[in-house]
């Protein structure tokens, strides 16, 4: 008896986690809040801006795009791997990869995400690389392969488990 209550407090205790992926979708909104502000920013200067200060301000809005993406992704998917499924009405808009991603499928594309977001920001410090001293350049080049290797590394770590 001590053990089915134990049991049963665990598992409902996955219901924790909601408040936590709620959460996530608050810090979405201050992403979408922050992309709308740097928008209204850009526009009316867009005319004066260099070239490579454009670039730079359009890497930052496909930063700020990614980023809300993976928040997407781990908040549904987590969701659904550890709480409970979405249930969805039918007809409805349902994601395509919607209770496709298991959680070893969903770190390899958080891991993917962290890759990308870190080449976006590799490549907007390669675009002012001229004001940054050489061994700083060293070093942002080392973490992005890092995580490129944790990257691969967790890649490989799947296959294996899946075989």
């Amino acid at each position: 008896m001590l053990e089915r209550l134990i049991e049963n407090t665990l598992y409902a205790s996955r219901w924790l986690l909601a408040p936590v992926f709620l959460g996530l979708s608050f810090a979405l909104l201050a992403l979408g809040i922050k992309f709308f502000q740097e928008i209204v920013h850009l526009l009316p200067t867009v005319m004066q801006m260099s070239e490579s200060d454009l670039v730079l301000t359009i890497l930052a809005l496909v930063d700020l795009s990614l980023v809300g993406s993976l928040l997407v992704m781990v908040m549904f998917s987590g969701y659904e791997n550890f709480v409970s499924e979405l249930t969805i009405k039918e007809g409805g808009e349902k994601l395509g990869w919607l209770g496709k991603l298991d959680a070893g499928t969903l770190k390899l594309k958080v891991a993917a995400s962290i890759v990308a977001i870190s080449s976006i920001h590799l490549l907007r410090i390669f675009v002012n690389a001229h004001q940054i001293p050489d061994n700083k350049l060293m070093w942002y080049v080392i973490l992005h392969m890092t995580f490129v290797l944790s990257a691969f590394i967790v890649a490989y770590m799947d296959k294996l488990s899946k075989h």
